[in-house]
């Protein structure tokens, strides 16, 4: 059973997710890594640093969503990570937020249903901008 994201952030705030152990890590969110296991934990604190600001009333529902953590490795340029919200009575992924994927014109690209995840919704430079965009209400966009 996935845990909503105020949990999660909940956890995060109290360390829960610094131990690099494997279970805790996938306790954390991680599904799939190409990465060295031992990186995790340092990944998952540096995406929770942006995760632990968001608040409800947003783009993300706090208690009606979840997080979870992706490694990835394209075929073309080196591996990325993102972060994905996602909807717990469904499962659909609701948002995917790339960090740092070479072949993105931004730090931060957004992929999202809005546009079927067809292509990136929106970037952002840094994750202050990116923070202040998903707390922001659709309706104020």
């Amino acid at each position: 059973m996935e845990i909503n994201v105020l949990q999660w952030q909940k956890n995060f705030k109290m360390g829960r997710y610094i131990p690099n152990d494997f279970n805790t890590q996938v306790e954390a969110g991680w599904y799939d890594w190409f990465c060295k296991e031992k990186s995790l934990a340092e990944k998952t604190n540096k995406m929770g640093k942006i995760i632990s600001q968001v608040k409800d009333g947003g783009k993300i529902d706090l208690e009606k969503m979840y997080v979870w953590f992706k490694n990835n490795c394209p075929f073309v340029g080196p591996l990325y990570d993102d972060f994905r919200f996602a909807d717990i009575e469904t499962g659909n992924t609701m948002f995917t937020i790339a960090i740092d994927d070479k072949r993105a014109s931004t730090k931060y690209e957004v992929w999202c249903w809005k546009n079927g995840f067809r292509e990136a919704y929106i970037g952002f430079k840094n994750s202050r901008d990116l923070v202040k965009w998903l707390n922001k209400p659709w309706d104020e966009e």
